[in-house]
């Protein structure tokens, strides 16, 4: 158990980490993430709710259909990223998952935007649990049916052995699987009976960061932050055409004016994979050099560690585009040694999610 975000988190389970990355990529994996934050947001009419939450993100909430969810994030004044989060409509309200360590900024700077005109409701009283895996859909389809017909991004209210939930197929892991909603009165009931069947095993800390690296997807603080704009990071394809330049509702948002110009004519640098040659891994911060003799970095690596499916060790860091091609080779420095990693494609794993 290790402190995290104000809790006391598992990093691992019975089976160990490693065990838990596999068993979570070839069955089932039951996540607790209840640290994470839930905001309910409200307003007299969606149209009222989705224009007004569109001033403080770039992203298409007025199109988004009931029982469909979109990944999304705040930005700043000067184009970086406040936050990221999931946002999903049921009927027409929005329940927002944020991170845990900035769910309180996030709760206050929402409020401060957008009410009176909508309401924020911190959800202090539910749970989230995270069932990941090619197994998932036929373990949560026997406490509700509904839940096999769900795609991905698909949000419903569903009942599991009779607690209602707001479930949604989606997660942080690259696998097919599920995000539950319930009150957390009723979350040791629901996990006792996920973790009941012989396909699931509880997952730690440790295996869902491996996971998630595998998958590609970023860790914020470490892999984005104020000082990255999404377009640095990568995340271009979550800012919809609507709110481009020349699109119904262009800008608008903090920090519009660079980010436009930036989806229009690029950034200086980018986030990339990266796959250290050899078996030590590169982890964050270590400085990234285009050449092995060079005093400056041109970059660093943000998130970093060992690819259990893959088998060998898996980075991700920003370096210049013009040294972002895949192939390149470049230089990190590990305990005052160059050693050297190579530009590679991203995901490392690629994704299983349900898309019909």
């Amino acid at each position: 158990m290790v402190a995290f975000a104000g809790y006391e988190m598992p990093v691992y389970y019975t089976l160990g980490l490693l065990k838990e990355h596999r068993h979570t990529r070839s069955r089932a994996g039951l996540f607790d993430v209840s640290h994470m934050g839930q905001l309910w947001l409200t307003a007299d009419t969606w149209q009222t709710l989705a224009l007004e939450f569109e001033r403080l993100v770039p992203q298409d909430v007025l199109s988004l259909e009931r029982g469909r969810q979109r990944y999304g994030f705040l930005t700043t004044a000067n184009g970086g990223l406040m936050d990221d989060f999931m946002f999903a409509r049921y009927d027409d309200s929005l329940l927002l998952v944020v991170n845990a360590a900035h769910k309180s900024a996030v709760t206050e700077y929402v409020r401060k935007n957008i009410e009176p005109v909508c309401q924020v409701k911190e959800c202090d009283d539910r749970a989230l649990l995270a069932l990941q895996g090619p197994a998932a859909a036929s373990v949560l389809a026997q406490l509700d049916p509904e839940a096999a017909d769900m795609r991905f991004m698909d949000s419903r209210f569903l009942q599991l052995d009779g607690v209602s939930a707001m479930v949604s197929r989606s997660g942080y892991t690259g696998e097919d699987g599920y995000e539950m909603s319930i009150l957390a009165a009723d979350s040791e009931h629901i996990a006792r009976i996920l973790s009941n069947d012989e396909a699931v095993e509880f997952i730690g800390l440790g295996a869902r960061d491996s996971l998630r690296l595998e998958a590609g997807l970023c860790l914020y603080g470490n892999d984005i932050t104020a000082q990255t704009s999404p377009i640095e990071a990568a995340l271009s394809w979550a800012i919809q055409r609507v709110r481009r330049r020349k699109g119904a509702r262009a800008g608008g948002f903090p920090g519009s004016d660079r980010l436009l110009e930036q989806l229009d004519h690029g950034a200086g640098r980018r986030r990339v994979g990266l796959t250290p040659q050899g078996r030590a891994p590169m982890r964050e911060d270590v400085p990234l050099f285009a050449h092995i003799e060079d005093r400056d970095p041109i970059g660093q690596v943000t998130s970093g560690g060992f690819g259990p499916t893959v088998g060998c060790p898996i980075s991700m860091g920003y370096v210049p585009v013009e040294r972002s091609e895949i192939g390149t080779t470049l230089f990190g420095e590990v305990r005052g040694k160059r050693l050297p990693v190579t530009v590679a494609e991203l995901p490392f794993v690629a994704a299983k999610f349900k898309r019909d």
